[in-house]
Protein backbone atom coordinates (compact mmCIF):
# COMPACT_ATOMS: atom_id res chain seq x y z
CA UNK A 1 0.00 0.00 0.00
CA UNK A 2 2.96 2.62 0.87
CA UNK A 3 4.40 1.69 -2.42
CA UNK A 4 1.12 2.71 -4.71
CA UNK A 5 1.28 5.88 -2.51
CA UNK A 6 4.56 6.77 -3.30
CA UNK A 7 4.28 5.53 -6.82
CA UNK A 8 0.84 8.36 -7.50
CA UNK A 9 3.55 11.04 -5.75
CA UNK A 10 6.04 10.11 -8.47
CA UNK A 11 3.44 10.33 -11.07
CA UNK A 12 2.07 13.70 -10.11
CA UNK A 13 5.63 15.43 -9.63
CA UNK A 14 6.39 14.15 -13.77
CA UNK A 15 3.38 16.11 -14.83
CA UNK A 16 4.85 18.18 -17.43
CA UNK A 17 4.43 21.86 -16.66
CA UNK A 18 2.59 22.54 -20.15
CA UNK A 19 -0.03 20.01 -18.91
CA UNK A 20 -0.73 22.27 -15.99
CA UNK A 21 -0.91 25.15 -17.64
CA UNK A 22 -3.48 23.55 -19.91
CA UNK A 23 -5.24 22.40 -17.32
CA UNK A 24 -5.31 25.53 -15.58
CA UNK A 25 -6.12 27.49 -18.63
CA UNK A 26 -9.29 25.15 -19.18
CA UNK A 27 -10.81 25.40 -16.33
CA UNK A 28 -10.40 29.27 -16.79
CA UNK A 29 -12.45 28.75 -19.83
CA UNK A 30 -14.86 26.45 -18.37
CA UNK A 31 -15.99 28.89 -15.59
CA UNK A 32 -15.65 32.28 -17.22
CA UNK A 33 -17.96 30.49 -19.73
CA UNK A 34 -20.14 29.19 -17.03
CA UNK A 35 -20.31 33.01 -15.34
CA UNK A 36 -21.07 34.88 -18.48
CA UNK A 37 -23.33 32.60 -19.73
CA UNK A 38 -25.43 32.08 -16.06
CA UNK A 39 -24.56 34.71 -14.01
CA UNK A 40 -23.17 38.28 -15.57
CA UNK A 41 -21.30 39.74 -18.46
CA UNK A 42 -19.26 42.26 -18.84
CA UNK A 43 -20.61 44.84 -21.74
CA UNK A 44 -19.28 48.30 -23.25
CA UNK A 45 -21.27 50.90 -24.43
CA UNK A 46 -20.65 51.27 -27.80
CA UNK A 47 -22.74 54.31 -28.98
CA UNK A 48 -24.62 57.07 -27.43
CA UNK A 49 -28.26 55.99 -28.03
CA UNK A 50 -28.55 55.93 -23.98
CA UNK A 51 -27.09 59.33 -23.33
CA UNK A 52 -26.84 60.87 -20.88
CA UNK A 53 -28.09 57.78 -18.21
CA UNK A 54 -25.04 55.88 -20.25
CA UNK A 55 -22.06 57.33 -21.86
CA UNK A 56 -20.16 55.80 -24.39
CA UNK A 57 -17.16 53.91 -23.13
CA UNK A 58 -18.86 52.96 -20.01
CA UNK A 59 -18.22 49.64 -19.04
CA UNK A 60 -20.83 47.45 -17.12
CA UNK A 61 -21.90 44.27 -16.08
CA UNK A 62 -24.89 42.61 -17.10
CA UNK A 63 -26.75 40.45 -14.32
CA UNK A 64 -28.22 37.09 -16.34
CA UNK A 65 -30.22 35.81 -12.76
CA UNK A 66 -32.19 39.46 -12.84
CA UNK A 67 -34.72 37.90 -15.14
CA UNK A 68 -33.42 33.77 -15.14
CA UNK A 69 -30.16 32.57 -16.70
CA UNK A 70 -31.14 31.55 -20.51
CA UNK A 71 -30.29 28.20 -21.77
CA UNK A 72 -28.37 28.87 -24.83
CA UNK A 73 -30.16 27.91 -27.99
CA UNK A 74 -26.93 27.31 -30.27
CA UNK A 75 -24.74 25.61 -27.44
CA UNK A 76 -21.73 24.56 -29.72
CA UNK A 77 -19.62 27.48 -29.88
CA UNK A 78 -16.20 29.20 -29.59
CA UNK A 79 -16.23 29.94 -25.74
CA UNK A 80 -16.35 34.13 -24.97
CA UNK A 81 -16.98 34.65 -28.00
CA UNK A 82 -20.17 36.07 -29.45
CA UNK A 83 -20.67 35.34 -33.00
CA UNK A 84 -17.87 36.27 -34.76
CA UNK A 85 -14.62 35.21 -34.79
CA UNK A 86 -11.65 37.94 -33.53
CA UNK A 87 -9.02 38.56 -36.40
CA UNK A 88 -9.91 35.96 -38.62
CA UNK A 89 -14.16 36.89 -39.08
CA UNK A 90 -16.29 34.34 -39.95
CA UNK A 91 -19.02 32.41 -37.33
CA UNK A 92 -17.55 31.58 -33.80
CA UNK A 93 -20.73 28.89 -33.81
CA UNK A 94 -22.33 26.62 -35.23
CA UNK A 95 -25.90 25.33 -35.80
CA UNK A 96 -25.57 22.05 -36.36
CA UNK A 97 -26.94 21.93 -32.74
CA UNK A 98 -29.77 23.98 -31.88
CA UNK A 99 -32.17 24.00 -28.82
CA UNK A 100 -35.43 25.75 -28.06
CA UNK A 101 -36.28 28.46 -25.84
CA UNK A 102 -35.59 28.00 -21.92
CA UNK A 103 -35.15 30.29 -18.99
CA UNK A 104 -34.33 29.04 -15.51
CA UNK A 105 -36.17 30.97 -12.93
CA UNK A 106 -34.48 34.38 -11.88
CA UNK A 107 -34.57 37.39 -9.14
CA UNK A 108 -38.13 38.95 -11.21
CA UNK A 109 -39.52 39.79 -14.24
CA UNK A 110 -38.95 42.54 -16.39
CA UNK A 111 -40.08 45.81 -14.90
CA UNK A 112 -40.73 49.23 -16.45
CA UNK A 113 -38.13 51.66 -17.05
CA UNK A 114 -35.36 48.84 -16.06
CA UNK A 115 -32.52 48.75 -18.44
CA UNK A 116 -32.04 46.37 -20.53
CA UNK A 117 -29.27 44.04 -22.86
CA UNK A 118 -31.47 41.85 -25.53
CA UNK A 119 -30.43 40.20 -28.96
CA UNK A 120 -31.04 42.49 -31.70
CA UNK A 121 -34.71 41.62 -33.32
CA UNK A 122 -33.74 42.80 -36.67
CA UNK A 123 -30.56 41.11 -36.66
CA UNK A 124 -32.05 37.75 -37.61
CA UNK A 125 -30.54 38.36 -40.78
CA UNK A 126 -27.30 40.63 -41.56
CA UNK A 127 -25.42 41.70 -44.40
CA UNK A 128 -22.14 39.57 -44.39
CA UNK A 129 -20.20 42.59 -45.84
CA UNK A 130 -21.35 45.58 -43.30
CA UNK A 131 -23.25 42.86 -40.27
CA UNK A 132 -23.66 45.97 -38.27
CA UNK A 133 -25.68 47.44 -40.73
CA UNK A 134 -29.62 46.64 -41.15
CA UNK A 135 -30.73 44.04 -43.48
CA UNK A 136 -34.44 45.42 -43.70
CA UNK A 137 -34.10 48.60 -43.90
CA UNK A 138 -30.95 48.40 -46.76
CA UNK A 139 -33.71 45.84 -48.84
CA UNK A 140 -36.67 48.49 -48.39
CA UNK A 141 -35.22 51.92 -48.63
CA UNK A 142 -32.07 50.87 -51.10
CA UNK A 143 -33.44 47.82 -52.96
CA UNK A 144 -37.35 48.83 -53.15
CA UNK A 145 -37.82 44.98 -51.18
CA UNK A 146 -36.23 43.17 -54.25
CA UNK A 147 -34.35 40.62 -52.45
CA UNK A 148 -33.01 38.95 -55.46
CA UNK A 149 -31.75 42.20 -56.34
CA UNK A 150 -30.31 42.47 -52.99
CA UNK A 151 -28.01 39.32 -52.99
CA UNK A 152 -26.91 40.14 -56.48
CA UNK A 153 -24.84 42.57 -54.52
CA UNK A 154 -24.18 41.47 -51.22
CA UNK A 155 -23.89 38.10 -49.44
CA UNK A 156 -26.69 37.28 -46.52
CA UNK A 157 -26.43 35.56 -43.19
CA UNK A 158 -29.04 34.48 -40.84
CA UNK A 159 -28.23 34.24 -37.18
CA UNK A 160 -30.28 32.46 -34.57
CA UNK A 161 -31.75 34.19 -31.84
CA UNK A 162 -28.78 34.07 -29.16
CA UNK A 163 -25.87 35.57 -31.32
CA UNK A 164 -27.67 38.22 -32.94
CA UNK A 165 -25.86 41.59 -31.91
CA UNK A 166 -26.63 42.48 -28.22
CA UNK A 167 -28.38 46.18 -27.83
CA UNK A 168 -28.87 47.77 -24.62
CA UNK A 169 -32.14 50.28 -24.30
CA UNK A 170 -34.80 51.21 -21.69
CA UNK A 171 -37.66 49.47 -21.32
CA UNK A 172 -40.57 51.97 -21.48
CA UNK A 173 -43.39 49.50 -21.96
CA UNK A 174 -43.99 45.57 -20.64
CA UNK A 175 -46.75 43.48 -22.31
CA UNK A 176 -50.25 44.70 -22.40
CA UNK A 177 -48.93 48.13 -22.18
CA UNK A 178 -50.93 51.20 -24.49
CA UNK A 179 -47.81 53.22 -25.85
CA UNK A 180 -47.58 56.43 -27.32
CA UNK A 181 -45.45 59.28 -28.11
CA UNK A 182 -47.33 62.81 -28.31
CA UNK A 183 -45.24 66.06 -29.28
CA UNK A 184 -41.97 63.94 -28.27
CA UNK A 185 -43.35 62.85 -24.76
CA UNK A 186 -43.99 59.30 -24.08
CA UNK A 187 -47.68 58.17 -22.94
CA UNK A 188 -47.71 54.66 -20.96
CA UNK A 189 -51.42 53.74 -20.63
CA UNK A 190 -52.52 57.25 -20.96
CA UNK A 191 -50.00 58.69 -18.39
CA UNK A 192 -47.18 60.47 -19.38
CA UNK A 193 -43.49 58.57 -19.03
CA UNK A 194 -40.61 58.93 -16.93
CA UNK A 195 -38.62 61.51 -17.39
CA UNK A 196 -34.70 61.38 -16.85
CA UNK A 197 -32.68 64.28 -15.98
CA UNK A 198 -30.11 63.54 -18.10
CA UNK A 199 -32.44 62.08 -20.80
CA UNK A 200 -31.69 63.76 -24.01
CA UNK A 201 -33.53 65.27 -27.08
CA UNK A 202 -32.63 68.06 -30.09
CA UNK A 203 -33.54 71.84 -30.02
CA UNK A 204 -33.68 74.57 -31.72
CA UNK A 205 -31.47 77.37 -30.13
CA UNK A 206 -31.75 80.39 -31.56
CA UNK A 207 -29.30 83.77 -30.22
CA UNK A 208 -27.84 86.75 -31.20
CA UNK A 209 -24.08 87.94 -31.55
CA UNK A 210 -21.19 85.46 -32.07
CA UNK A 211 -23.53 82.57 -30.58
CA UNK A 212 -22.31 79.91 -28.21
CA UNK A 213 -18.46 79.44 -27.38
CA UNK A 214 -17.13 76.42 -27.48
CA UNK A 215 -15.38 76.38 -24.33
CA UNK A 216 -19.33 76.49 -22.82
CA UNK A 217 -20.27 73.42 -25.30
CA UNK A 218 -16.71 71.20 -24.78
CA UNK A 219 -17.40 72.15 -21.04
CA UNK A 220 -21.05 70.92 -20.47
CA UNK A 221 -20.55 68.27 -23.22
CA UNK A 222 -23.11 69.49 -25.57
CA UNK A 223 -23.03 68.57 -29.06
CA UNK A 224 -24.31 70.41 -31.79
CA UNK A 225 -26.05 68.61 -34.38
CA UNK A 226 -26.44 70.96 -36.81
CA UNK A 227 -25.80 74.87 -37.64
CA UNK A 228 -29.17 76.39 -38.75
CA UNK A 229 -28.36 79.47 -40.43
CA UNK A 230 -29.79 82.83 -39.81
CA UNK A 231 -28.13 82.69 -35.87
CA UNK A 232 -29.90 79.48 -35.14
CA UNK A 233 -28.20 75.89 -34.01
CA UNK A 234 -29.75 72.24 -33.04
CA UNK A 235 -27.79 71.52 -29.70
CA UNK A 236 -28.73 68.19 -28.32
CA UNK A 237 -29.47 68.33 -24.78
CA UNK A 238 -29.97 66.46 -21.61
CA UNK A 239 -32.89 67.57 -19.70
CA UNK A 240 -30.78 69.41 -16.82
CA UNK A 241 -28.98 71.08 -19.63
CA UNK A 242 -31.89 73.26 -21.09
CA UNK A 243 -31.90 75.36 -18.56
CA UNK A 244 -28.45 76.02 -18.35
CA UNK A 245 -28.69 77.29 -22.11
CA UNK A 246 -31.77 79.39 -21.78
CA UNK A 247 -29.63 81.42 -19.11
CA UNK A 248 -27.10 82.79 -21.68
CA UNK A 249 -27.43 86.59 -22.11
CA UNK A 250 -27.02 85.52 -26.03
CA UNK A 251 -29.66 83.09 -26.29
CA UNK A 252 -33.21 84.08 -27.21
CA UNK A 253 -35.27 81.11 -27.18
CA UNK A 254 -34.49 76.88 -26.78
CA UNK A 255 -37.27 74.88 -28.27
CA UNK A 256 -37.89 71.33 -28.81
CA UNK A 257 -37.26 70.06 -32.46
CA UNK A 258 -40.45 67.82 -33.12
CA UNK A 259 -41.39 66.13 -36.68
CA UNK A 260 -45.28 67.05 -36.69
CA UNK A 261 -48.17 64.63 -36.79
CA UNK A 262 -48.51 63.29 -39.86
CA UNK A 263 -44.92 63.62 -41.08
CA UNK A 264 -43.43 60.11 -42.32
CA UNK A 265 -39.19 60.23 -42.04
CA UNK A 266 -37.39 59.19 -44.41
CA UNK A 267 -37.18 55.39 -44.65
CA UNK A 268 -40.21 55.24 -42.31
CA UNK A 269 -41.15 53.60 -38.48
CA UNK A 270 -41.72 50.84 -37.49
CA UNK A 271 -44.43 48.88 -39.04
CA UNK A 272 -42.71 50.46 -42.36
CA UNK A 273 -46.65 51.31 -43.49
CA UNK A 274 -46.78 54.91 -44.38
CA UNK A 275 -50.82 54.26 -45.86
CA UNK A 276 -51.78 53.20 -42.49
CA UNK A 277 -49.30 54.56 -40.04
CA UNK A 278 -48.42 57.92 -40.27
CA UNK A 279 -45.85 58.09 -36.83
CA UNK A 280 -42.51 59.51 -36.14
CA UNK A 281 -40.55 59.90 -33.77
CA UNK A 282 -42.01 61.89 -31.83
CA UNK A 283 -45.88 61.22 -32.71
CA UNK A 284 -45.86 57.63 -32.87
CA UNK A 285 -48.85 55.24 -32.04
CA UNK A 286 -50.92 54.80 -29.56
CA UNK A 287 -50.61 50.71 -29.72
CA UNK A 288 -50.64 47.73 -27.35
CA UNK A 289 -47.41 45.64 -26.66
CA UNK A 290 -48.57 42.28 -27.44
CA UNK A 291 -48.72 40.02 -24.30
CA UNK A 292 -49.07 36.23 -24.71
CA UNK A 293 -52.20 34.26 -24.43
CA UNK A 294 -53.85 37.49 -25.60
CA UNK A 295 -55.88 37.58 -29.32
CA UNK A 296 -55.81 40.06 -32.03
CA UNK A 297 -58.14 40.64 -34.56
CA UNK A 298 -55.95 40.73 -37.99
CA UNK A 299 -56.94 42.91 -41.10
CA UNK A 300 -54.92 44.60 -44.06
CA UNK A 301 -54.69 47.59 -42.23
CA UNK A 302 -52.87 46.02 -38.50
CA UNK A 303 -50.65 43.52 -40.46
CA UNK A 304 -47.90 45.48 -40.64
CA UNK A 305 -47.66 45.70 -37.25
CA UNK A 306 -47.74 41.86 -36.13
CA UNK A 307 -46.45 40.10 -39.42
CA UNK A 308 -42.87 40.02 -37.28
CA UNK A 309 -44.38 38.84 -34.50
CA UNK A 310 -46.25 35.72 -36.42
CA UNK A 311 -43.48 34.77 -38.82
CA UNK A 312 -40.35 35.31 -37.82
CA UNK A 313 -40.39 35.17 -33.71
CA UNK A 314 -43.28 32.72 -33.18
CA UNK A 315 -41.89 30.93 -36.33
CA UNK A 316 -45.19 30.54 -38.37
CA UNK A 317 -45.84 30.48 -41.82
CA UNK A 318 -48.23 33.27 -42.79
CA UNK A 319 -49.34 34.12 -46.03
CA UNK A 320 -51.21 37.11 -47.16
CA UNK A 321 -53.60 37.06 -50.24
CA UNK A 322 -55.90 39.70 -51.79
CA UNK A 323 -56.61 40.99 -47.87
CA UNK A 324 -56.73 37.46 -46.38
CA UNK A 325 -54.38 35.56 -44.17
CA UNK A 326 -53.49 32.05 -43.52
CA UNK A 327 -51.33 30.74 -40.93
CA UNK A 328 -49.95 27.66 -40.67
CA UNK A 329 -51.72 26.54 -44.08
CA UNK A 330 -55.30 27.40 -41.96
CA UNK A 331 -57.18 30.22 -42.45
CA UNK A 332 -56.73 33.23 -39.94
CA UNK A 333 -58.65 36.09 -38.89
CA UNK A 334 -57.06 36.38 -35.55
CA UNK A 335 -53.80 35.37 -33.90
CA UNK A 336 -52.87 34.56 -30.11
CA UNK A 337 -49.64 35.36 -28.65
CA UNK A 338 -47.37 32.89 -27.51
CA UNK A 339 -44.91 35.23 -25.84
CA UNK A 340 -44.44 38.03 -24.23
CA UNK A 341 -43.04 41.70 -26.01
CA UNK A 342 -41.36 44.66 -24.43
CA UNK A 343 -40.96 48.05 -26.23
CA UNK A 344 -37.40 49.53 -25.77
CA UNK A 345 -36.26 53.16 -26.28
CA UNK A 346 -32.86 54.84 -25.74
CA UNK A 347 -32.76 57.88 -23.14
CA UNK A 348 -31.03 59.47 -25.95
CA UNK A 349 -34.43 60.27 -27.88
CA UNK A 350 -33.41 61.64 -30.92
CA UNK A 351 -30.47 59.50 -31.53
CA UNK A 352 -31.46 55.90 -31.07
CA UNK A 353 -31.94 53.34 -33.18
CA UNK A 354 -34.57 51.27 -30.81
CA UNK A 355 -38.73 50.10 -30.93
CA UNK A 356 -39.66 53.08 -33.14
CA UNK A 357 -38.00 51.78 -35.75
CA UNK A 358 -37.56 48.22 -35.76
CA UNK A 359 -40.45 47.15 -33.41
CA UNK A 360 -41.11 44.66 -30.05
CA UNK A 361 -38.31 42.59 -28.19
CA UNK A 362 -39.82 39.28 -27.73
CA UNK A 363 -38.86 37.90 -24.32
CA UNK A 364 -36.43 34.74 -25.91
CA UNK A 365 -34.14 38.02 -27.08
CA UNK A 366 -33.85 39.22 -23.80
CA UNK A 367 -30.12 38.84 -22.35
CA UNK A 368 -30.05 40.43 -19.10
CA UNK A 369 -30.21 43.33 -17.17
CA UNK A 370 -27.91 45.78 -16.76
CA UNK A 371 -26.51 46.20 -13.05
CA UNK A 372 -23.41 48.94 -12.26
CA UNK A 373 -20.81 50.60 -14.17
CA UNK A 374 -17.05 49.68 -13.23
CA UNK A 375 -15.23 51.82 -15.72
CA UNK A 376 -15.95 54.35 -17.56
CA UNK A 377 -13.60 57.10 -19.62
CA UNK A 378 -13.96 59.79 -21.82
CA UNK A 379 -12.05 62.50 -23.86
CA UNK A 380 -10.99 63.66 -20.17
CA UNK A 381 -9.76 60.72 -19.45
CA UNK A 382 -11.37 58.10 -16.30
CA UNK A 383 -14.77 59.24 -14.88
CA UNK A 384 -14.25 58.78 -11.70
CA UNK A 385 -17.45 59.52 -10.30
CA UNK A 386 -18.94 56.91 -12.37
CA UNK A 387 -17.26 53.87 -11.02
CA UNK A 388 -18.68 51.37 -8.81
CA UNK A 389 -21.87 52.65 -9.45
CA UNK A 390 -25.55 51.19 -10.21
CA UNK A 391 -27.88 52.13 -12.94
CA UNK A 392 -29.95 53.47 -10.90
CA UNK A 393 -28.15 56.58 -9.31
CA UNK A 394 -26.29 56.88 -12.96
CA UNK A 395 -30.09 57.95 -14.06
CA UNK A 396 -30.99 60.31 -11.11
Amino acid sequence: MAFTKDKDKKNKKNKPVWREWLDAALFAIIAATLIRTFLFEAYTIPTGSMEGSLLINDYLFVSKLAYGPRVPMTPVAVPLVHNTMPLTGGKSYTEAVEWGYHRWPGFGHIERNDVVVFNYPAGDTVLTEMPEGDYYSTLRNEFNNDRDLLKSRYSVMTRPVDKEENYIKRCVGIPGDILAVKDGVLWINNQPGNVYPHQKRTYNVQFKGFGISDDFLDDNDIEIMHDEGNNAVLLNLANDQVDLVKKLPQVISVTPSIYPYGYTENGGTYPNDTTNFKWSRDNYGPLTIPKAGVTVQLTPQNIALYRRVIANYEGNKLVEKNGTFQINGQPATSYTFKMNYYWMMGDNRHNSLDSRYWGFVPEDHVVGKAWFVWLSYGKHGIRWKRLFHGIHSLEQ
